[in-house]
C-alpha cells in the first residue's frame, strides 16, 4: 500500500475497448475527465483477463507480464500495488492498444509469475529494488524509455524511475502523486485518524502479523479491497483472479520486508544506500505528469493534490475523480486510459 506519507495478443474486451477509441482519440488533452468515465466506479467489470503472459529474465528475477498492442508502438510501462496485480488493468491495457500503444503489464517481485532466479536470493521489498527490477525489464525488453503509470507500490516504482532516471520515462500518470518514502520522516506520527488507515502497516510488524498474512491471505486482501474501495462493487470471480497472484512463494516476505522496511524496522540491502540516499532527499520529478487522486481513497491527501504539487517540476495536470476508491485504474478504467493519453500529450 501507498507510503506514509500486441495488437497481438489482446484482451477479451477488445471489442468493448474498440467502441471506446473515438472518444478516447476525440477528448483535447486539455479536458478534465469527464464524469461519465467514473461514473461506472461501482460496478466492477472483472469480465476479462490476459490471453497469456509472457517471461523473461530481467535482473535478478524472471518477470511475468502481460504484453498487449502493436509490437512497435510506444511502450506503457502500467504497474500494480498491494493487494492487488496485473488484473488491475485488464481493462485499461485494451484501450491504450486500441490507441496504437503497446502496453506492458509486469507482476511486481513477490506476485503472481514474477520468481526469483536464485534460491539464495535476498527476498528484499525496499522501494529502490523494485523500481530496479522495472528498468532490468525495459533492458531485458529492449525498450529505452516508456511512458509509466501506477498506483500503490506501482506509483511509488514509477516516481522513482521518473526522478532518478528521467531518460527513460517519456511521462508518468501517478495515482495520489508523490510516494517516494523517507524513512526518517515516517518516523514522525500522524494524527490518530490518519494513522487509523495505517492499521495493517504496524501489524505487519509483528510476527503475529506475518502469520495472519501467511494463514489469512486471501481473507485480508479482500478486507483492504473493501475498505479501500467503499464504493466497487467487485464479485468473487474478480477477486479470486487477483488473488491467484498471491500464491507466488515469495508474496507474504516481500509483503513484510515492503512494510518493516518503511517503518526502519527492517534492512535494506546495502548495494542500493546511495540509491536510498538520494530518494531520501526528496528528487523532484520533471517529466511530464499527470497525478490522479480518488476522492474516496483513505490515502488520498487533503488539497485537491496541493500536498505534493511542488515535487512536479514539469507540464503536469492534476485530476480528482469523484466516488473513485484506491484502486483507480480498475474502478475506473477510462480515466486512466484517458490520463495515460493526455500526459503523452503534455
Amino acid at each position: 500500500m501507498i507510503n506514509r506519507r500486441a495488437l497481438g495478443k489482446t484482451i477479451g474486451a477488445g471489442t468493448a475497448a474498440a467502441s471506446l477509441t473515438g472518444w478516447l482519440s476525440s477528448s483535447p488533452a486539455s479536458a478534465a475527465p469527464a464524469a461519465a468515465e467514473a461514473s461506472t466506479a461501482g460496478q466492477a467489470k472483472g469480465r476479462t483477463s490476459f490471453d497469456s503472459l509472457k517471461q523473461v529474465r530481467a535482473g535478478e528475477l524472471t518477470i511475468g507480464y502481460a504484453e498487449v498492442g502493436p509490437a512497435k508502438g510506444p511502450v506503457v510501462v502500467l504497474l500494480h500495488g498491494w493487494p492487488y496485480d496485473i488484473h488491475s488493468y485488464v481493462d485499461v491495457a485494451p484501450l491504450l492498444a486500441a490507441e496504437g500503444y503497446r502496453v506492458i503489464v509486469p507482476y511486481l517481485r513477490g506476485y503472481g509469475t514474477t520468481t526469483f532466479r536464485s534460491a539464495k536470493a535476498f527476498r528484499n521489498g525496499q522501494q529502490a529494488v523494485v523500481a530496479l527490477d522495472i528498468i532490468a525489464l525495459m533492458d531485458a525488453l529492449r525498450i529505452e524509455k516508456a511512458l509509466l503509470g501506477g498506483f500503490d507500490w506501482g506509483a511509488r516504482t514509477a516516481d522513482i524511475i521518473a526522478a532518478l532516471w528521467p531518460g527513460r520515462c517519456k511521462a508518468l500518470v501517478s495515482v495520489t502523486g508523490y510516494l517516494i518514502t523517507n524513512r526518517e520522516k515516517n518516523k514522525q506520527p500522524l494524527p490518530p485518524a490518519a494513522e487509523l488507515a495505517w492499521w495493517y502497516q504496524y501489524y505487519f510488524a509483528t510476527e503475529r502479523g506475518e502469520l495472519g498474512l501467511t494463514r489469512y491471505g486471501h481473507d485480508f486482501a479482500k478486507l483492504i479491497w473493501r475498505n479501500v474501495s467503499p464504493t466497487w462493487q467487485f464479485d468473487d470471480a474478480t477477486f479470486d483472479r487477483t488473488a491467484k497472484a498471491f500464491e507466488n512463494p515469495d508474496y507474504v516476505g516481500i509483503v513484510i520486508h515492503n512494510y518493516r522496511w518503511r517503518l526502519g524496522l527492517a534492512a535494506g540491502d546495502p548495494r542500493y544506500d546511495g540509491i536510498e540516499a538520494r530518494l531520501a532527499a526528496g528528487p523532484a520529478i520533471a517529466v511530464p505528469t499527470i497525478t490522479l487522486d480518488g476522492a474516496l481513497d483513505p490515502f488520498t491527501p487533503a488539497g485537491d493534490g496541493s500536498a505534493y504539487r511542488g515535487k512536479f517540476t514539469g507540464p503536469y495536470d492534476h485530476r480528482a475523480l469523484d466516488g473513485i476508491g484506491h484502486n483507480v485504474p480498475q474502478e475506473a478504467p477510462e480515466a486512466f486510459a484517458r490520463a495515460v493519453l493526455d500526459a503523452d500529450r503534455l
